[in-house]
């Protein structure tokens, strides 16, 4: 038996961790499945996997690259890259360069949540 399976959930800290549960939701498919009063929330993406988010601290927003130390960026799956650009288009989503080619294969573009949390989109 293995001890360690994979990764359970990223942890986002939001300024309004309500409306950017909403967004994930409404623009990327999520559901909420568990929330508290605080409010912290448990989101599920179609294939099961979860994102928590909560409010964040004091702590200013720190300016950040692709390649600034700790976590970058975090990297949705899609199907199809040309529809997921597509209905991202319609949410009005703040892309982040071109589109490009990714390491091991595929497809893939960067884009800003309502937050500025840094996301892609890939197609392997």
């Amino acid at each position: 038996m293995k001890t360690f399976l994979g990764i359970d959930h990223p942890a986002l800290a939001a300024e309004d961790a309500t409306k950017l549960a909403q967004w994930y939701c409404e623009v990327l498919g999520y559901e909420i499945i568990a929330q508290t009063d605080k409010p912290i929330y448990i989101i599920k993406a179609p294939d099961e996997t979860y994102i928590e988010i909560m409010p964040k601290d004091d702590h200013e927003r720190p300016n950040r690259t692709v390649c600034t130390p700790g976590w970058s960026h975090l990297a949705l799956r899609v199907a199809n890259l040309d529809e997921a650009i597509t209905s991202l288009d319609a949410h009005h989503v703040n892309w982040q360069g071109a589109e490009f080619l990714a390491v091991g294969g595929g497809r893939i573009r960067n884009f800003l949540d309502p937050e500025g949390n840094l996301l892609q989109i890939v197609q392997r």
